[in-house]
């Protein structure tokens, strides 16, 4: 299971999230996504840990906390639903 860490402050950092998740538990992976065309972090990221039990304690204890002077949303991910490929409609 990925979390997803939604309403983000622009100046968090990975190494913050980092932190911030650890107190739960083993990070096993963090990425905080970047627009294409401007390279600017977008405001959200993808947080992954070594057990889903901290995973989960980490989304009930964080989900609506005020962090780095934003409200963040803490939840499961979800996958990213499939486009249409090629062809018009």
């Amino acid at each position: 299971m990925t979390i997803y860490v939604g309403n983000l402050s622009f100046d968090a950092e990975v190494e913050d999230l980092q932190h911030l998740f650890g107190e739960y538990g083993t990070v096993r992976k963090c990425s905080l996504p970047l627009d294409r065309d401007t390279g600017r972090k977008r405001g959200f990221a993808f947080v992954e840990m070594a057990a889903e039990s901290d995973e989960q304690k980490a989304i009930d204890d964080l989900q609506d906390v005020e962090w780095m002077g934003r409200m963040i949303r803490v939840n499961k991910a979800e996958p990213r639903p499939s486009a249409p490929r090629g062809g018009r409609w």
